[in-house]
Formats: C-alpha cells, structure tokens, sequence
C-alpha cells in the first residue's frame, strides 16, 4: 500500500480534558482542509494539582499514542502541560512541536504598545510563570501583570457564558491587572475564549484580548506552510476524537466548545 503523502496526514492536538476543544475550532476555521487527531486525558484531569513528574509522564503517554497515529504536527493544547512538559513532548517526537503558551505570549509582543500586558489563567498556569518567560524571550521590555481566574472554568463547563455571576466573578478578579495601564490581556487557559463576548465587556475596548487558541491556529498555518506540509484540498478533512473515560460527557461539553456536533468519541484505555 502507498503511505500517505506527509501533506494529508493528521495533526496531533491534545489537553488534559475538554479545553482544547477551542484550539480544534480556531484550526477547522482557520486551516479547513487539515484533518485532526484529538486527545483529552478525561479519566485523569484536572492536571494543574498534579506533580511536575506526574505531568511529564502523562504527556509522555499521549505523545507515544498520538505519533503511532502518525502525525505530521503536535499542538499541546493544555496550558499546564506547556509550562511544565514541552521539553518532554520534544524529545519524544520526530514532527514539530507546537504549544499554546508559546503562540499566546508571541502574539501578546506584536500587539501591545504600551507593553503593559495582563495574563489570566488557571492557578497552575499563573504559578509556573510560564507565560512570564515566554513573553520576555519575546521582549523582556513588557511589565506582566497575572492573575489566576480557578472559577472561569467550573463556570464554562456549566455553560454559564453570558451568566451575572461570571460577570461578577471576572469584575472582581480583574481588579489587581486593570488598575495598571494594560492594553492587552491574554486569555491563558483554552477555556476562557468561550467568555471573550463577556471578558472584553468587562476590561472595555481599550484592552485587546489575545486568544492563545487563535494564535495557536494562525501559528500552525506559518509552520505547516513553511515546512510544505499543508494539506491541499483534494480530500474531505478526517476528525477523530479520543478521551480516557466517559465518552458522553466529553460529547455533550464538547459540542458547545467546537460550536458543531462531534462524531463519535473514542475511549482509550492505557
């Protein structure tokens, strides 16, 4: 049998849960012809109360199964395991490896200009200070404002995106990063671009929100054209879903993530 030309195999995207669901989004939209692998450790989540090792080894676990996937590009869509396992993810793989914190922190440096940027994100996120780092590689010039929203993400699951008490909920966490002068805020976490109507409310239109799902899409698309590994649009695009327990619940959520239905869900059992 033939192999498949590199241009029309997978890319590999995976989250520790359903998160990641919004990376899925921003590539369908931004990249149409190019099928996708999902994985989202559904069994063992949430990852951000786990040991560094323990994370380490778990992205271990879900790059082996990915690349016997064979695909052509990796995307960790999970922020925790970014800060803490993109080093592991590495050297493990032979394909390029891609992160949402990376793709986040870049975009934030090309569009603030008063160097003044918020980053919100989930307690373990905001504690590695991963965003921090990847932002000064970037310009060590820009002051970094953080702040850990835990609530955002219990009240995305629950659907509540338009709901007074996110609103108040957002209010009073983004009270310490709005009384200094940022002109940018990054969405550190692949839950909180479900909220960005309500978010952008809340910090006025002098602050531009930087969604790191987005610019994880648009930094996927200057990879893949870079390397010659774009898909061309002779075929329909595959998608396949795989999660490590209930399969059911990581539909019904997913659904509102991806803003379309999912075929069916795989459920992996190491």
């Amino acid at each position: 049998m033939a192999l498949q030309p590199a241009q029309h195999l997978p890319i590999g995207v995976f989250d520790s849960g359903v998160g990641g669901l919004t990376v899925v989004r921003a590539l369908m939209e931004r990249l149409p012809f190019e099928s996708i692998i999902y994985f989202g450790d559904t069994a063992r989540v949430p990852y951000g109360v786990k040991s560094v090792e323990t994370i380490c080894a778990f992205a271990a676990e879900i790059t082996q199964f990915l690349l016997k996937q064979g695909v052509k590009l990796l995307i960790i869509a999970c922020n925790t395991m970014a800060a803490v396992a993109r080093h592991v993810v590495e050297d493990l793989s032979p394909v390029p490896v891609l992160d949402v914190i990376d793709a986040g922190a870049r975009s934030a440096v090309n569009v603030t200009r008063a160097r003044y940027v918020g980053v919100i994100g989930t307690p373990a996120t905001i504690n590695s200070n991963a965003y921090a780092r990847a932002i000064h590689r970037y310009d060590p010039s820009v002051r970094i404002f953080s702040q850990a929203c835990p609530l955002f993400v219990p009240l995305v699951e629950e659907g509540w995106l338009d709901h007074e008490v996110t609103r108040l909920t957002a209010q009073e966490y983004f009270k310490p990063v709005l009384c200094h002068p940022i002109d940018t805020m990054v969405l550190g976490c692949t839950h909180y671009p479900l909220l960005k109507p309500l978010l952008q409310d809340v910090v006025g239109p002098g602050v531009q929100l930087v969604d790191s799902a987005e610019a994880m899409a648009e930094q996927t698309a200057e990879v893949l054209d870079a390397s010659g590994l774009s898909a061309k649009a002779s075929a329909p695009p595959q998608y396949a879903f795989y999660v490590t327990d209930v399969p059911l619940r990581f539909q019904t959520i997913g659904e509102r993530f991806l803003g379309r239905s999912l075929p069916t869900v795989h459920l992996v059992k190491w």
